[in-house]
């Protein structure tokens, strides 16, 4: 019976030593895909944060390029509104050259009757002339 009790002590010796073996192996197991994961994870965090800062850098240089053009479109409409202005003169100053010389017209044409009323009263009063 010793026998038999070596033996079964031995066979639980070997039991507990294949167990502790067992658990060491799905312990290193454990942190073999820990680390994996881990760096799967560290990967794909790598991956979404390059995009995201990809994305960030072109809405910057975005903002930018629209200060600009939002700067460059303000000069224009400032540029315009002066060549308006120095439209809206030019068309007065013509206007006011064409009153001037309808206004020239009519003192001519005045002229000229009062000219041939004044002849007209002279030959009346001067006939021999």
């Amino acid at each position: 019976m010793a026998k038999l009790e070596a033996a079964l002590i031995q066979m639980m010796n070997d039991h507990s030593h294949s167990n502790a073996q067992l658990r060491d192996q799905l312990e290193k197991v454990k942190k073999d895909a820990l680390a994996t994961a881990t760096h799967v994870s560290d990967l794909l965090v790598d991956s979404v944060n390059s995009g995201v800062q990809e994305s960030f850098i072109n809405e910057k240089r975005i903002e930018l390029e629209t200060r600009a053009l939002s700067a460059t479109v303000q000069r224009y409409i400032k540029q315009t509104n002066q060549w308006l202005a120095v439209v809206h003169a030019l068309d007065s100053a013509l206007k006011e050259i064409g009153d001037f010389e309808n206004w020239m017209k009519i003192m001519e044409y005045d002229c000229e009757s009062i000219s041939l009323a004044l002849q007209y009263i002279h030959k009346k009063e001067n006939p021999q002339l």
